[in-house]
């Protein structure tokens, strides 16, 4: 480090983006539990909903998702564990402390917030440009190192030990042990990867390179699944989707047809604010729950609602229609075949 013209000093170059992207994860950390305490399960606003509303469109890790919003305990435990870790990196990027191992954390916390969220952003596309930005920068951290402002340097300017261990150059800065004849090579290659995986997530997510361009965090979708009726209950699965994130979709009617499209029933905007929670089984932390005007279903939420209703028992073999109404006008409809 010492011989190194300091205008040539790429760790000292990239001094802003290591301070940037280090306090980027650094306050996730801080408004998690010193701002406000977002990862107790009872209080409003607790990080596990938020990683519920990552499940609908998550790529490649929606397996490990739905796991973890199914077992509400273990959710928690990573939620902690994740958030100590996003203090950790983020507080020793900034330091410039093992910044190469650091780099590395930037790296896979990016990826994990691009595969989990990149779908998510409703004026622009938020989650997936904060996730392929991450990448970025956590990869040129590992090729830069840290240079003169930071504490990699330090331990380098005053001879420690551990400085001259071989793997220190590698985990924290210093010049990296690669043959010069091959370092463009690696900088070329998992620059192209990085490119690679910018470009088919912002088609996959939002297609942004052909076709039609969406986002699907705009409008509300509901899915309807398992509907049957048996005896005098109606039952059915909703799932959300789509949409925005920070609220949910307000349903303000669920109805039910026959083939002749004649009402059988109707719950109405009231009838849905009073609606019993015990009619609701939620699969995950994200919960389908009456609000004051409405019943309220989150981003992510799945459940099974029903309906007892004695007419029910008097229907005819045939197919019936379930609509679901929302309060922006949009409406679903799942047929469900009595037999």
């Amino acid at each position: 480090m010492k011989n190194i013209n300091i205008k040539n000093d790429a760790g000292l170059l990239v001094l802003a983006i290591r301070l940037v992207i280090g306090w980027t994860y650094f306050s996730a950390f801080w408004r998690r539990t010193i701002l406000a305490n977002k990862l107790d399960p009872e209080v409003a606003g607790y990080i596990g909903e938020k990683f519920n509303h990552f499940l609908p469109n998550a790529l490649g890790i929606k397996p490990i998702i739905q796991y973890l919003v199914e077992n509400p305990d273990m959710l928690w435990l990573n939620m902690v564990i994740f958030t100590i870790i996003e203090g950790i990196v983020g507080l020793f990027i900034i330091f410039g402390l093992f910044t190469r191992i650091m780099s590395i954390g930037v790296f896979f916390l990016a990826m994990g917030i691009l595969l989990g969220s990149g779908w998510i952003g409703t004026t622009c596309l938020d989650e997936w440009q904060i996730g392929v930005l991450g990448i970025a920068t956590g990869f040129v951290l590992f090729l830069t190192g840290s240079g003169t402002y930071s504490l990699d340097n330090y331990l380098i300017k005053n001879n420690f030990s551990i400085t001259k261990k071989n793997w220190f150059a590698w985990l924290a800065s210093g010049i990296l042990p690669i043959k010069d004849t091959i370092f463009p090579k690696v900088v070329l290659i998992g620059s192209l990867f990085i490119l690679g995986m910018t470009l088919m997530t912002n088609q996959v997510f939002h297609g942004g390179l052909w076709g039609t361009l969406h986002n699907k965090s705009v409008k509300p979708t509901l899915e309807i699944t398992q509907g049957k009726i048996k005896n005098n209950i109606l039952s059915f699965d909703i799932f959300r989707t789509e949409g925005v994130d920070v609220y949910g979709s307000w349903t303000i009617a669920i109805e039910l047809f026959d083939a002749q499209k004649n009402t059988i029933f109707k719950y109405n905007q009231k009838d849905l604010a009073s609606f019993k929670k015990e009619n609701i089984s939620n699969y995950y932390i994200a919960k389908i729950k009456p609000a004051k005007h409405s019943l309220i279903i989150p981003l992510g939420a799945k459940a099974t609602l029903r309906f007892k209703k004695d007419i029910l028992n008097t229907l005819s073999k045939g197919i019936y229609t379930v609509k679901i109404t929302d309060i922006s006008g949009a409406y679903w409809e799942h047929k469900i075949s009595k037999d």
